[in-house]
């Protein structure tokens, strides 16, 4: 099938399920769920990656507890699998399931030692972030995706730890479903910001660096309704090894031209190696200019040989 023949709309309506590209070898389905609860200090990384004409699936699911891992189930060159989320897909131990499509889901890790079982319904219906982008096609959409679909969640379930002890989870989370090509070389780095703020504001802020300029997804929920951000800034500081978030600082304007000014710390990080381009995630404590808190990824990912980290 041909990307002709390919809508982003039908590929949004129908991002859950399969949807085949034999025209583009690195033709990519992915699924990515994160969540962290305050109250009990745990949060997770999980995602199912499919690279149908390259016959490759990746997969990882990363727990933590105040700032040190529970589990860690990481394996990014898997056989294929034809399964899709809706219905449903396991692998390796990690099932995703469509409950109801693009609205609630649920994923579950099974293990000897440890096991999972999350619902994520989403607050608000999800957006396309590569749609709602004013600044046309990017170097994202060309290499990364054509669809990026946004969800801001309430995540509830349990997680259970060797020897019994039960975890209960219910608090904020957040999805995305994408598809398109995968191309990790068409970017030298990109960060990432997914704050879910406790009055209800919540974005997607990406800002990528490729050889032909700068490239962005942007898109933010006040609460209210989804709009375009127009205008992005943000400072990093970053760890000694160059990778890893110590701070961040982000400035978004909306379409309205409100400011949202907020401040970021790592609550834990790991690492999610592709050969020669590496994802850090981070889950971060974000802060509103007024003392709004807020939880959600801060992301960095790297070419390698090494390409910088775009400060």
């Amino acid at each position: 099938m041909s990307q002709s023949r390919l809508s982003n709309e039908y590929m949004a309506a129908n991002a859950e399920r399969h949807i085949p590209n034999p025209a583009i070898p690195k033709w990519n389905q992915s699924f990515y769920f994160n969540f962290y609860d305050p109250v009990k200090k745990t949060g997770g990384f999980l995602r199912i990656g499919l690279l149908e004409n390259l016959g490759e699936t990746n997969a990882f699911a990363v727990f933590f507890r105040d700032g040190k891992p529970l589990f860690t189930r990481i394996n990014m060159n898997l056989p294929h699998t034809p399964q899709r989320m809706d219905p449903r897909i396991e692998v390796a131990g990690l099932t995703m399931e469509a409950i109801v499509p693009l609205q609630k889901s649920r994923v579950a890790v099974s293990a000897e030692d440890f096991s999972a079982d999350l619902v994520w319904d989403v607050i608000h219906p999800m957006a396309d972030s590569i749609a709602m982008n004013k600044d046309g096609e990017d170097a994202i959409s060309r290499e990364l995706c054509y669809v990026h679909l946004e969800g801001f969640c309430r995540v509830k379930g349990a997680v259970t730890l060797r020897g019994g002890e039960r975890i209960d989870i219910d608090c904020n989370g957040f999805r995305d479903l994408s598809v398109g090509p995968r191309n990790w070389a068409g970017l030298k780095h990109y960060r990432l910001a997914w704050p879910i703020f406790d009055n209800g504001m919540a974005c997607v802020a990406v800002h990528g660096i490729a050889e032909s300029g700068h490239s962005y997804q942007k898109i933010l929920h006040d609460g209210e309704r989804w709009m375009s951000i127009d205008k992005i800034e943000e400072k990093i500081e970053f760890e000694a090894d160059d990778m890893g978030f110590k701070h961040v600082h982000w400035k978004v304007w909306d379409e309205t031209g409100r400011l949202w000014d907020f401040t970021g710390r790592p609550l834990f990080r790991w690492k999610f190696p592709f050969d020669t381009f590496i994802m850090i995630d981070q889950m971060m404590e974000f802060r509103l200019a007024d003392g709004t808190i807020g939880y959600g990824m801060g992301e960095g990912g790297f070419r390698f040989p090494w390409s910088g980290n775009g400060n």
